[in-house]
């Protein structure tokens, strides 16, 4: 058994220095996916944007400037509100997103408490996912086994 942590924010996606348009998205973590972390935008699309990254990368964020390749986060200052800095790179373009600093932390304190650093490993069923896996035909496998 797992469990969810979730919530709903308004990000801002920024266009330039003096203009940002609001971009709702929703921050998802699993007990059973204890490394990670996911964001799931909805951006007027059929489908929405997710993106998954280590939750260590964002809590390092909070406080200091971190990542390097396709997520960067760091924290900031914007129009007087703490936030945070989100730069997201892909081969479809690039993305910067504020995500207000105060729901963020409080929302990253929730999944601490849920699985404690250090403690992810203890979340992973390794045994029961090695046992499905050696228990599921290979792409070579046959059902006429000769």
């Amino acid at each position: 058994m797992y469990t969810i942590i979730e919530r709903e924010l308004e990000l801002q996606l920024v266009i330039s220095p003096d203009h940002s348009v609001p971009v709702p998205a929703r921050l998802v973590y699993r007990s059973d996916d204890p490394y990670a972390l996911h964001i799931v935008f909805h951006v007027g699309s059929e489908a929405p944007v997710r993106w998954t990254f280590a939750r260590e990368l964002l809590l390092d964020g909070v406080f200091r400037p971190t990542g390097e390749g396709d997520v960067r986060v760091w924290p900031a200052t914007s129009q007087g509100r703490n936030v945070i800095c989100l730069s997201l790179r892909s081969p479809d373009g690039d993305a910067l997103l504020h995500a207000p600093a105060q729901a963020v932390a409080a929302w990253l304190e929730r999944t601490l408490r849920l699985v404690p650093p250090g403690s992810e490993g203890e979340q992973l069923d390794a045994e029961g996912e090695l046992c499905a896996l050696l228990s599921s035909p290979g792409p070579d496998d046959s059902a006429g086994a000769r």
